[in-house]
């Protein structure tokens, strides 16, 4: 698991007071940072092999002003050259958010998917989801 603290900003809060449905995403992609160096090590937006192709959030709780955030995000799942993110933000120790977010490997010179390399595909399996097993399911 990869975890980023985030300290919501006064610009980030809303007219009703809490903060902005559209800040979600916004911080659930800067705690992909890690990742993102995974596959582009130097940070050159040049060469920035990733696009995102689906994600979506859902809302559970109220995010406010002045108390820091927790996000936390796990590998769901990797595929040959595509990858899915599950996300958590917490505030003062409340699941506040939720949320996944799908990503493909792309060469854009060729504009064609590619393949995840084993290095890549190893470190990204330290941060993969566990698997949770109901009690009931438990031979």
């Amino acid at each position: 698991m990869y975890t980023t603290v985030i300290q919501p900003r006064m610009s980030e809060t809303n007219g009703t007071g809490h903060i902005s449905n559209t800040t979600l995403p916004v911080w659930f992609e800067a705690a992909r940072e890690p990742i993102y160096c995974l596959f582009n090590p130097t940070g050159d937006m040049r060469t920035f092999p990733l696009i995102i192709v689906s994600m979506n959030v859902d809302f559970l709780r109220q995010i406010y002003f002045g108390r820091e955030v927790e996000v936390r995000t796990w590998v769901e799942h990797i595929g040959n050259s595509s990858f899915t993110l599950y996300e958590e933000l917490y505030q003062e120790g409340q699941l506040c958010a939720k949320g996944r977010a799908t990503y493909v490997y792309f060469d854009y010179e060729n504009q064609k998917s590619q393949q995840i390399s084993q290095e890549v595909r190893r470190e990204l399996e330290v941060h993969r989801l566990p698997t949770i097993v109901e009690e009931s399911s438990r031979g």
